[in-house]
């Protein structure tokens, strides 16, 4: 019984904020409008923040090269070592940086990860972006907004807004990784 009351509680803890459709939706889009911002995606470089932007940048690459009926150069990039919390956190494998092989220098560099917050993150890729070459611009586009900058940092580009309390938790699930595409909003332990 009282796995059931697990269940249960667990269920109520967390509710689904988009669905596949929603995602797909909120992808397709984010690639029109970086398509309209960049001029038809001439020069563009989509980079992945591992793990779940790397999958979202090859996702957004797809709905591109749709469109234009050109490959549209995607990887990703590792942030490990960049990041102003290693010492706060436990040990992180490394991921790894994948750059089409005429890099970055004179792109126009379009980030992508699956959820801003503190900004941190975003600010770590630019550092790691900044040690491997000189993009003419880079922008930054997100699936989930979610508030609480601790940084001055916006994206270009954003699926949905949704503002959430810091005891809230967002958890994208894409289906390469976890068997379905969804986004979760998960409530914090009652304080």
């Amino acid at each position: 019984m009282s796995d059931a009351r697990n269940q249960v509680g667990a269920e109520a803890r967390e509710r689904a904020v988009l669905e596949e459709p929603d995602i797909q939706r909120a992808l397709t889009r984010i690639a029109h409008e970086i398509l309209e911002r960049t001029k038809g995606g001439a020069n563009i470089l989509l980079l992945g923040i591992p793990t779940r932007g790397a999958i979202l940048a090859r996702r957004l690459a797809e709905r591109i090269e749709r469109v234009e009926g050109l490959p549209v150069p995607h990887g990703s990039l590792d942030v490990t070592m960049y990041r102003d919390d290693l010492r706060m956190r436990p040990a992180r494998a490394l991921g790894r940086t994948e750059l089409p092989p005429d890099g970055v220098d004179g792109k126009t560099v379009v980030l992508v990860d699956d959820v801003l917050f503190s900004g941190r993150t975003v600010r770590a890729a630019l550092d790691a972006l900044n040690d491997l070459g000189r993009p003419t611009a880079v922008q930054l586009a997100i699936l989930v907004d979610r508030g609480h900058r601790e940084l001055p940092i916006r994206a270009d580009y954003v699926g949905k807004n949704l503002p959430t309390s810091k005891s809230e938790t967002v958890k994208v699930h894409v289906r390469e990784i976890d068997g379905r595409d969804a986004v979760l909003l998960m409530k914090g332990e009652a304080e």
